[in-house]
């Protein structure tokens, strides 16, 4: 197996034990399990680009405020033991390099064919008034493509890793989201189908942040994520 291919499993196992050892943890456990996350995430991309460390880099910092946002000031959702696992920030810039890896392998055609099923699929739920916030989170989406479509696949591919990765979480009850939205007076599922539009938005502004920081760099070259 490529050095790359085994790369890849660790990360993916990395969710797989972790989210199933998290289920059972208290909390001084959950710290032990997060720094191992830590230092898988450090020791992934330091095979990595320059671009793309300091894409993980700045994908955890953002990640921190928004999980501190979505959760503990919104309350979309809440994880198990009411904090915010150590172990959430590097795991989204883990998630990042998952979607970077399989948008190489995905083609445009696809990528509009994930975006536009959701789509449709945010249409049917609002208007059963199942899910009310997933049609706002699909309008997250299409925006975050429209502004950026060169990187359409990598949000395409984030948006069904995320959505994978939410089924687990939520099925082992990791964290649960929050039935009705407290504002703008919405409902959703646990998890919203389309929760993976804050992952795509995140990797839209993860690519704004880690352009401005290799910018600063003299003789750097335009970050790319291809």
């Amino acid at each position: 197996m490529r050095r790359p291919a085994v790369r890849l499993a660790i990360i993916a196992a990395t969710f797989v034990l972790g989210l199933a050892l998290d289920a059972r943890a208290d909390l001084p456990a959950q710290i032990a399990m997060s720094v191992v996350v830590w230092a898988v995430l450090s020791w992934a991309i330091s095979q990595e680009s320059t671009e793309i460390r300091f894409a993980a880099m700045a994908c955890v910092v953002i990640a921190t405020a928004g999980e501190m946002f979505l959760s503990l000031v919104w309350g979309l959702y809440a994880y198990r033991l009411g904090n915010i696992p150590l172990f959430v920030p590097p795991g989204h810039a883990l998630l990042l390099l998952l979607g970077l890896s399989l948008s190489r392998r995905l083609s445009e055609a696809a990528a509009a064919f994930v975006i536009a099923a959701a789509g449709v699929l945010a249409l049917v739920l609002a208007a059963s008034h199942v899910d009310t916030l997933g049609l706002a989170l699909f309008a997250l989406l299409a925006a975050t493509s429209a502004v950026f479509p060169s990187q359409r696949r990598l949000y395409a591919s984030t948006f069904i890793l995320a959505l994978a990765l939410e089924l687990y979480g939520t099925a082992l009850g990791s964290w649960t989201w929050s039935h009705e939205v407290a504002f703008p007076g919405l409902v959703t599922t646990n998890p919203p189908f389309a929760a993976g539009a804050f992952y795509a938005a995140l990797d839209a502004l993860t690519a704004c942040a880690a352009l401005v920081l290799a910018r600063a760099r003299p003789g750097a070259p335009r970050p790319s994520y291809r």
